[in-house]
């Protein structure tokens, strides 16, 4: 009985990786908006009700893509922390090289990106089931700032004075033990980090930057020193903490 159940299993595995291809390849062609079940399922030569087995709806089948690229541009940007190390004094360029391994992602799988930070799917509401992959990118983030915060200090950026509720809020949120003003930079790098990304994908940079990957790079090693992440030096006052 478990050996049938097994099979079960594998067969259940591979139709839906099948459905899922399929279903990319309908995104590259027609995009989010158009993803059909009766479309794919003609393309793999099922009938719509069996397809519905896997997924019962087109919105369920979307949130499976759209938790599948979460997961891997985060896994991405997980094994480029990892394998940058945790070399003293070496936090900047572990930060440009998360940064850099997403966009390289991003490049290599564009209609993926487009599905996860471009425009909105009509009709299409994520569930709670893709916070968690959502957050995985930033996590990484946040833990190399941590780490720098717990290693030589950061240079913790200045704050005006109408942004310091909302900048508590959002440390509180988010991660606690880095000071307030040191998340609000976190959260306006990310945002520019990806808002570069899409300018290059979408099409905002042509005719206007060529050394795109130059460019980049810039913008990431400044916003990680926005971030008050530290070239190998002790914060002044020797590391602010708080």
């Amino acid at each position: 009985m478990s050996t049938i159940r097994g099979a079960r299993e594998r067969a259940r595995i591979e139709v839906t990786a099948a459905i899922k291809d399929e279903a990319r390849k309908q995104l590259a062609a027609e995009g989010a908006a158009k993803l059909s079940l009766r479309a794919v399922a003609r393309e793999l030569g099922m009938v719509s009700s069996a397809l519905y087995r896997y997924f019962p709806s087109r919105d369920d089948l979307l949130t499976a893509l759209i938790v599948d690229a979460y997961d891997a541009v985060g896994e991405v940007a997980e094994a480029a922390l990892a394998k940058a190390g945790a070399p003293a004094g070496a936090h900047p360029a572990r930060w440009a090289a998360v940064a850099c391994a997403v966009r390289d992602w991003a490049l290599a799988h564009p209609h993926e990106y487009a599905l996860i930070y471009g425009s909105p799917v009509p009709g299409y509401t994520a569930p709670q089931d893709t916070v968690g992959p959502a957050s995985r990118v930033g996590r990484v983030l946040i833990g190399l700032v941590r780490d720098a915060h717990l290693a030589e200090g950061l240079a913790v950026p200045p704050l005006t004075a109408e942004l310091r509720p909302e900048a508590a809020r959002m440390a509180a949120d988010l991660a606690a033990d880095l000071p307030p003003a040191v998340v609000v930079a976190l959260v306006s790098a990310w945002a520019q980090l990806f808002g570069m990304i899409s300018f290059e994908l979408f099409g905002q940079f042509d005719r206007v930057v060529e050394a795109r990957e130059q460019l980049y790079r810039h913008a990431a090693h400044q916003l990680g020193r926005s971030v008050g992440l530290l070239d190998g030096r002790p914060a002044a006052g020797g590391g602010a903490r708080d």
